[in-house]
């Protein structure tokens, strides 16, 4: 897949929303794989970014033909993506799969509201409506309690809010970023950037840094894979759709977690949580068929026909 920057479009690039969809589902894994560690929650974190970095190098040299300076922009990503890491997977620790997930996946009230104030991309009524949706369906499955045993409920959950702060600081910065540098790039350094931290972070805690088994080496290689898939699906498709619309799709990531945890950890999903994963994936649809550009709702009878998108 060859990476181009950010451009105007006069159409939903719908490929981009499925590229999205894809990467967002992929991330969706990742709290199983970070409960299979067996190593501390931000060992894992460095685990996840150090492993991905091979394969991000060799896309980034493919794609751009060497690995270049690094962009302003994913310098502050890889600041916001450890913090993000490192408070989601303490969080993973302390309470549910479903909630750790949900709750950190709020972040399309902070991005929309930065996205319309400093980036001038004004949301239409539909959409904010929407957005309140999604963010109402978050909600609703993250209040009912499940039934797994979980070590500090409200701890984790306030971690899960944090989370989803720096999250959105990461989301908006590899907005930008996407504008004038590819997306196996931005990864790369985001990755550079981050890894360390979250490995000075682990060894202040005490956090066990080595997996004791095979299971574990397993879980941390299939988050790298994860990393790589399902982050750089997720930026690459941010080249091409509005902030706002990219930050409402990826709420996916909490029903893929939510089933995962039931099946995989005995995390029930009750009559509520249900209920808001079916609000949420309505809210995605109604969000990304409000985000339509007028070209593709129909032009007017006496409009002149709209120009053909130019070819990447």
């Amino acid at each position: 897949m060859t990476e181009t920057t950010a451009e105007p479009a006069a159409r939903m690039d719908w490929r981009a929303v499925g590229v999205l969809l894809f990467g967002a589902c992929v991330i969706g894994l990742s709290p199983i794989f970070v409960r299979l560690t067996e190593a501390g929650p931000a060992a894992a974190g460095f685990w996840r970014l150090a492993l991905a970095l091979p394969l991000l190098a060799l896309l980034t040299v493919r794609n751009t033909g060497g690995i270049g300076r690094p962009p302003v922009m994913a310098l502050w990503a890889g600041l916001f993506f450890a913090l993000d890491l490192g408070f989601w997977h303490y969080a993973i620790h302390y309470t549910s799969v479903t909630n750790a997930t949900v709750l950190s996946n709020l972040t399309p009230i902070v991005v929309t509201a930065f996205a319309w104030i400093f980036l001038k991309q004004r949301p239409t009524g539909l959409f904010l409506l929407a957005v309140a949706a999604a963010t109402g369906g978050a909600w609703v499955m993250a209040f009912e309690k499940g039934s797994g045993a979980l070590v500090n409920q409200p701890l984790g959950d306030g971690l899960s809010v944090l989370t989803a702060l720096w999250y959105a600081f990461y989301f908006l910065c590899m907005a930008q970023g996407r504008k004038s540098h590819g997306a196996s790039q931005l990864m790369f350094w985001v990755s550079i950037v981050g890894a360390p931290l979250l490995l000075v972070a682990a060894l202040l805690a005490g956090e066990p840094i080595l997996p004791s088994s095979a299971l574990g080496w397993a879980a941390l290689a299939g988050l790298g894979l994860m990393h790589v898939g399902g982050q750089g699906s997720i930026a690459w498709a941010m080249g091409r759709l509005p902030t706002s619309t990219a930050s409402v799709v990826v709420l996916v990531q909490p029903v893929v977690a939510a089933s995962l945890g039931w099946v995989l950890f005995a995390e029930a999903i009750g009559p509520l949580q249900a209920t808001g994963a079916m609000v949420t994936l309505l809210a995605v649809i109604l969000a990304q068929w409000a985000s339509r550009p007028k070209a593709e709702q129909g032009p007017r009878p006496d409009a002149p026909p709209p120009p053909e998108p130019a070819l990447r």
